[in-house]
């Protein structure tokens, strides 16, 4: 009879405590709390802190089972810092050209437009000061290799000395790749491929130097005083010309009919000798039916902004627009569809001696 009180004393006393095991598979230890005594605002204070804790993403609120019932605790985490990614200012905005206000509110700090036929300023804004000028270069690079009178037939081979190693800028034109010197200005003036650009200096007689001193020579003799090569792809941020120099610039490429049809062609398909490779031009307007561009060229490294030269025909006048540091992806071909409605805003053009800045009361530098 002792025996068998013994026992039944004994599960009893099992059925009342689950085992280890079981305990460990709920995931929590168990331990007898005592009821808080704490006062008012002592847990006032406590849920403040908590809610503070939760807002600034330094604690993590969960929910967990502890003997089937259910517990909200907070765990500490660390988060990691994220800094924001500094402002990179181009050489206009060092020099507080971005300020410039123009009653056009163009979003480019420099801008140039021109009558091509007698050369009469319409609009201007900083024109005179000299920036960076990124891939607007190759047009001058272009002007150079058709004026050398060069076999736009020869095969050339891209190698990694034409490999950019300033701005690690991409490239599709792989090293090895072998085009015609035709081909490779194509690409160049249209998709402003700098590969292909660096391939063409190269392959100047004398080389890359004698292309760079080339390149300077021919500014010279254009009146582009303010301007100065260093590369033939723009990737160099010492490649700075002003806007009325880049009008010069133009009004020289406009002449050569092969400029122009690279530089306008909305897209093309060259051979680069092991495969075909398709590129589209960096300027989308030469597509668009309603615009009517004979000569372009874009421009983009972080020292310069966006860029753009073109010449176009407006209401039957040719004109000649050159933007310059302008802020936003499409913010230069917005700027070239502003100065477009604002000729298109007169049904003939004004006198020579009646300039149409004074006809709409714009005045030149603001």
């Amino acid at each position: 009879m002792y025996k068998l009180v013994l026992g039944a004393f004994v599960s009893l006393l099992f059925a009342l405590s689950p085992p280890a095991q079981a305990r460990a598979e709920h995931g929590a230890k168990v331990t007898k709390t005592k009821k808080s005594h704490a006062s008012p605002i002592f847990k006032q204070r406590a849920a403040k802190g908590r809610t503070r804790a939760a807002a600034s993403n330094q604690v993590v609120r969960r929910t967990i089972v502890v003997n089937g019932k259910r517990k909200v605790v907070y765990q500490r985490v660390i988060v990691a810092r994220s800094y924001a990614e500094p402002v990179r200012m181009s050489e206009g905005d060092r020099a507080g050209l971005n300020l410039t206000r123009d009653p056009l509110d163009l979003k480019s700090s420099v801008a140039l437009v021109l009558d091509q036929s007698n050369a009469e300023v319409l609009f201007e804004k900083n024109a005179n000061v000299a920036l960076p000028i990124a891939s607007i270069t190759k047009m001058m690079t272009g002007l150079i290799v058709v004026e050398a009178g060069l076999d736009m037939d020869e095969i050339l081979t891209v190698t990694e000395d034409d490999v950019d190693h300033e701005k690690f800028s991409s490239s599709r034109l792989q090293v090895g790749s072998k085009m015609t010197r035709a081909n490779l200005l194509h690409i160049a003036l249209m998709s402003s491929e700098n590969r292909a650009a660096a391939a063409l200096a190269r392959n100047y007689p004398g080389g890359v130097p004698a292309f760079v001193d080339a390149m300077n020579t021919k500014a010279r003799e254009l009146g582009m005083n303010d301007t100065r090569y260093v590369d033939s792809s723009g990737l160099s941020s010492r490649n700075v010309a002003t806007a009325r120099d880049l009008a010069k610039l133009v009004m020289a490429a406009y002449e050569q009919p092969l400029l122009r049809e690279y530089s306008t062609d909305p897209k093309a398909t060259v051979n680069a000798g092991k495969r075909m490779m398709n590129y589209h031009n960096t300027n989308y307007l030469v597509a668009m039916p309603d615009w009517e561009i004979g000569l372009q060229k874009t421009g983009f490294i972080n020292e310069a902004g966006r860029c753009l030269m073109m010449q176009a025909v407006i209401q039957g006048r040719a004109v000649i627009m050159v933007f310059l540091d302008s802020k936003g992806k499409q913010s230069r071909t917005a700027d070239a569809g502003r100065v477009r409605r604002w000729l298109e805003a007169f049904t003939t053009p004004p006198m020579l001696n009646e300039p149409l800045l004074e006809r709409t009361g714009v005045t030149q530098g603001g």
